[in-house]
Order: structure tokens, then C-alpha cells, then sequence
């Protein structure tokens, strides 16, 4: 690996444009499919690990955002 990508992991990306926004809009829908998942399903290991797993959704796209967006709006701007 190389060590731009260990930076890129492990070092603080603060938030730029409307990239708290997006972070928020993220959580916001997140919460609302959580609180529905306890609603709909049984108090159990099972839900329990459905919303760990949300969790860890919501972290990963959130860090897409922060590791990544710069990369992304590059290849927007070319296949555009």
C-alpha cells in the first residue's frame, strides 16, 4: 500500500463545501430506517446487527465522502 493511501486513511479530512450537509442528510435518512428496523423486527441479535451494520454504512459513506471527493469530482469533470 502505498503511503498517500495511509494518509488519505488515517489523517482528519474537514468537511469543505457542502459536505456537512451531505453528512447529515446521511445520518438523517440512516436514523429514520433505523428507528423503522425497530419497529418492524424483534428486540434480537439479528436487529442488533442490522443496525451495527447501518452504523457502519453511514461511517463508510461519510468517509467516501471525505477521503474521496476530490478524486471523485475529478473523474466527474472528465467522463462530463
Amino acid at each position: 500500500m502505498e503511503n498517500s493511501e495511509l494518509v488519505t486513511r488515517f489523517t482528519y479530512h474537514s468537511p469543505r463545501g457542502d459536505q456537512s450537509v451531505r453528512y447529515e442528510n446521511i445520518r438523517d435518512k440512516a436514523l429514520k430506517f433505523a428507528m423503522f428496523l425497530v419497529i418492524s423486527t424483534p428486540e434480537s441479535r439479528e436487529q442488533s446487527l442490522a443496525l451495527t451494520h447501518l452504523e457502519e454504512t453511514v461511517m463508510w459513506a461519510n468517509a467516501a465522502i471525505a477521503r474521496r471527493e476530490k478524486h471523485y469530482l475529478t473523474q466527474s469533470k472528465e467522463r462530463g
